[in-house]
């Protein structure tokens, strides 16, 4: 069954060009509005996309209200706390920050309901994962200010954010085909998006702002928003919130090169050194490995939430 993770890669090489494409756009616009931007036009392609289905006419209150709520904190408040932080500190340091730490605080949201056990092996992941991203922020150094180390504790509530939506999407996704329900989520969080920026709009110098801006906001609107969320919801729908977020570890290799090329953002070799234990230390705490009696080879156990194991 390789097709939900071909969903979750490709989600992750548009999460990646999501950081950079989004730092250009809040150069220009303020942060509640770029958001709203990119997520109203989310919204109305997969309102489309949704009308011409066949079964387009099966509208209930009770699938928007299922949908919607994880879509305030997944759509709504994670690109809230996420645009905000792109005003304050690099790119770079979101794409890394967001993908290593969503996993690790979904792990610590099961344990913590019970839902996966607190092996030995989860423990020293999580203070690995610790570590790493103290290693990080020690790293930036001298680039380091008040609004720097802001905006990466704001890309840090972004993560908490998506852990949530991650593990309450799995519920809805029971109920509600994947389509419907991305299309909901988004629709409900955008709409929440465009409450808060409405502030915003008299202030906004639109006519000052670029092709190269506008460019960005229609590629983030239908790559990293409509077809992303989409993909990840279609993954979520065959594999479990920890899979999913493992897949994210991905995200750092595509969301730093894209930095680095389209941004001339850089990074020092002891953020290198913060990332890779991070990454370490979260995949040590996400995956759970047991050998079996008699056997060499060693299992990868997907979370009590799928049901499934895989080899």
């Amino acid at each position: 069954m390789t097709k939900p993770y071909v969903y979750l890669l490709v989600t992750m090489i548009l999460f990646g060009t999501a950081f950079p494409s989004s730092k250009v756009a809040v150069g220009q616009l303020p942060h509640e509005v770029a958001a709203a931007l990119r997520f109203g036009g989310a919204a109305l392609v997969l309102i489309l996309v949704l009308a011409l289905r066949r079964d387009s006419s099966r509208f209930s209150w009770r699938d928007l209200r299922t949908a919607g709520a994880p879509g305030l904190v997944g759509v709504f408040a994670y690109n809230l706390f996420f645009f905000w932080a792109l005003t304050k500190a690099p790119a770079i340091d979101g794409s890394v920050i967001v993908p290593t730490m969503s996993p690790v605080l979904t792990t610590i949201a099961l344990v913590l309901t019970g839902r996966e056990s607190a092996s030995r092996r989860r423990v020293v992941g999580l203070a690995l994962g610790v570590i790493g991203a103290v290693v990080f922020f020690v790293g930036i150094g001298g680039a380091v200010s008040g609004s720097h180390l802001a905006g990466d504790f704001l890309y840090l509530v972004a993560a908490a954010c998506w852990a949530f939506y991650s593990i309450a999407s799995k519920k809805v996704l029971t109920g509600i085909d994947p389509l419907r329900a991305t299309t909901y989520a988004t629709g409900v969080g955008a709409l929440a998006l465009a409450l808060v920026a409405i502030p915003a709009f008299p202030d906004t110098h639109w006519a000052e702002v670029s092709t190269t801006v506008w460019a960005n906001i229609i590629f983030l609107a239908i790559g990293p928003t409509a077809v992303a969320y989409l993909f990840y919801y279609r993954a979520l729908h065959s594999v479990s919130p920890s899979t999913a977020t493992v897949a994210m570890f991905t995200v750092p290799v595509f969301g730093t090169a894209a930095a680095v090329t389209f941004l001339e953002e850089s990074f020092t070799t002891l953020q290198i050194v913060g990332a890779v234990i991070t990454i370490a230390g979260a995949l040590l705490a996400v995956i759970k490995m047991s050998a079996r009696p008699g056997r060499n080879e060693v299992t990868l156990k997907e979370d009590a939430c799928s049901g499934k194991t895989s080899r």
